[in-house]
């Protein structure tokens, strides 16, 4: 199993460097690309590291272009890791038809159906391979990572805390997909990539895995009120706010006045939550 990378890219920010990266990944059976921002100290000692899931469409390139979220690692000692959000040019049929299916679109859920199974193994990848990448390539504390992200990523992150709290010391997420078995998105991807049998779904959905999990620690949620998605319930933060209730897991939820599904909402809060997952790794 190779962890060797090949750098693409990179530039100065804030003091330190951000990174772009491919290698060959044994858990999708293709070429995967990741960016890492390594802050000034990183070069002095070993940091720990949080993690980025991004949502639908996006490359590793969104969020490190758009957040501003350097300033905020370099700020709090952070190394950031941002995964692509899918395999591609898997020569798949149809992998490219649909923005919300397919290339762009893993969903952080390793699939069970063919012909996505062989590469979309995005849950094996984002908790088990990458980790140990990063671990072997860069100067990181691997026994210290938190996981948070946006939309699909949203997802993502809580479903890989929720299903992982030995490995994650902090989630948070910005617009989660919360309870992806009850929306429109969450029902074609799971359909797709996992069957109809809806019982297989619950193993990859937030608002259930929360009620089984033993999950005990905080969750931070942001969601704008003027997000589009959030309108079209294809979001349903309430339904996972409902299952920590029922459990009695700490969820903050902050529904933030006027703010879309953008990036001009992720990067309005991102300090909050990067100095969110500063508390908890530090």
């Amino acid at each position: 199993m190779s962890t060797e990378i090949k750098l693409v890219k990179q530039h100065q920010s804030f003091g330190g460097t951000v990174s772009y990266y491919f290698h060959l990944s044994y858990t999708c059976n293709i070429e995967m690309r990741f960016s890492i921002y390594q802050p000034l100290q990183g070069k002095l000692k070993p940091l720990p590291i949080l993690y980025f899931l991004s949502g639908l469409t996006c490359t590793e390139d969104n969020f490190m272009a758009k957040a501003g979220a350097q300033q905020f690692a370099n700020k709090y000692g952070l190394i950031l890791v941002v995964p692509d959000t899918s395999p591609r040019n898997t020569g798949i049929v149809g992998e490219d038809d649909n923005w919300d299916f397919g290339t762009g679109a893993g969903f952080y859920i390793n699939a069970t159906s063919e012909p996505w199974k062989k590469h979309y193994q995005m849950y094996s990848y984002v908790v088990e391979e990458l980790p140990e990448i990063i671990a072997k390539n860069f100067l990181v504390q691997p026994d210290k990572q938190s996981i948070f992200g946006h939309s699909m990523g949203g997802h993502g992150a809580l479903i890989c805390a929720l299903k992982n709290p030995e490995k994650y010391q902090s989630v948070s997420a910005f617009a989660p997909i919360a309870a992806p078995m009850r929306c429109p998105w969450g029902e074609k991807a799971f359909t797709n990539y996992l069957g109809i049998n809806q019982e297989n779904w619950r193993d990859y959905d937030a608002s259930e895995l929360v009620l089984i999990s033993g999950y005990n620690r905080p969750i931070l949620i942001d969601v704008g009120t003027a997000d589009p998605f959030f309108a079209q319930k294809q979001l349903l933060p309430e339904v996972f706010e409902n299952s920590c209730e029922k459990v009695g897991l700490p969820l903050t939820l902050r529904m933030q006045e006027n703010y879309d599904h953008s990036y001009y909402f992720i990067a309005s809060f991102i300090e909050d939550h990067i100095r969110y997952h500063a508390e908890a790794l530090n």
